[in-house]
């Protein structure tokens, strides 16, 4: 049993829904429009080089990853790709948008059982308005205590988050699918961080680190937690 949690905070993409594999589509559609002027991996290289060079700026999200892909047409061109291409990636940004939320396996049946009996909390990164859509669009929203869309998760982050619920980190666990996001700076503040991957995870969060952590915890799916939180 994970013992002494008042606080559940959940990741959204890729840990209550489908996420980064339309992220994945759109890119290998995007590369393919431009390979008149490189080649598919060469321009998957350039958007990622544009996104890491953006990311201060634009944050996260399915805006700031369209705006990477307009100024990596312009530059992958030299300026000199026709308009029908950058319309063609608004398209691809705006169809991203419009996406249905398909919740992964077991995620409902486990805000169900953990209802009532924690606070339960939402915690994650990304556009404000894309965020809020897809939680209203999941309806999931009514098992959520709070709703916590940031504009990154590091240890300053969930602090400022654990002062906001009033709640001590020991008191805390994070789920999600990111080592780098949802798990080292919980535990980095003294909260219990529990990690499920997903199949597929965008580069910038990969990491290649082994904890050993008395509170963090490993487990398949969603539903293989309820035994270590439910009596």
């Amino acid at each position: 049993m994970i013992n002494h949690i008042s606080v559940i905070a959940f990741d959204a993409d890729d840990t209550l829904w489908v996420n980064e594999p339309y992220f994945q589509e759109t890119e290998a559609r995007f590369c393919s429009l431009l390979e008149d002027y490189l080649p598919h991996h060469t321009v998957s290289q350039e958007l990622f080089k544009t996104e890491m060079a953006n990311l201060s700026l634009y944050g996260y999200g399915i805006k700031s990853f369209m705006l990477c892909m307009i100024e990596t047409v312009l530059r992958v061109s030299e300026n000199t790709a026709p308009p029908e291409v950058i319309n063609k990636v608004i398209q691809y940004g705006q169809e991203m948008l419009n996406k249905p939320i398909e919740l992964l396996d077991g995620v409902e049946t486990v805000l169900q059982a953990l209802s009532g009996k924690y606070r339960l909390v939402v915690a994650t990164k990304g556009d404000l308005l894309d965020q809020e859509r897809k939680l209203k669009k999941s309806g999931l929203e009514h098992y959520f205590h709070h709703i916590e869309i940031m504009s990154d998760k590091k240890e300053s982050d969930y602090t400022k988050l654990l002062k906001h619920l009033d709640c001590r980190p020991e008191e805390f666990l994070m789920i999600g699918n990111s080592l780098k996001s949802d798990v080292m700076p919980v535990l980095a503040i003294g909260g219990h961080a529990v990690h499920i991957p997903f199949h597929t995870t965008w580069a910038h969060e990969h990491v290649d680190v082994t904890i050993e952590d008395p509170r963090f915890y490993q487990f398949t799916t969603v539903a293989d937690l309820l035994p270590q939180l439910i009596a």
